[in-house]
């Protein structure tokens, strides 16, 4: 029986919030593209939200460099296409390993 504050199940709650919060995140980047031009009005508030939000999620060099992306990639017009979160979701639990 496994303990359930143990470290391996403390980063699978991790991991699944992570996942599940990028999701989420990626969703309301899309939303700009609802609307064209006056969408894209809304990413200069949801930019550097987003770009905070990465850096909260994945600490240290990750969560900034992914942040500085994030903000990039959500101020560009037309970007927002681009699952930012999702990408970094599944560089750093899947293919980092």
């Amino acid at each position: 029986m496994t303990d359930r504050n143990s470290p391996h199940e403390i980063i699978n709650e991790h991991k699944l919030r992570n996942l599940f919060l990028g999701i989420i995140f990626d969703g309301i980047g899309f939303l700009s593209l609802l609307i064209p031009f006056l969408g894209e009005f809304s990413d200069v508030i949801w930019a550097p939200l987003s770009g905070l939000l990465i850096a909260w999620m994945y600490k240290g060099v990750l969560g900034k460099i992914g942040g500085v992306f994030s903000f990039t990639e959500e101020i560009l017009p037309f970007f927002d296409f681009i699952p930012t979160f999702t990408i970094l979701w599944i560089y750093k639990y899947l293919l980092k390993k």
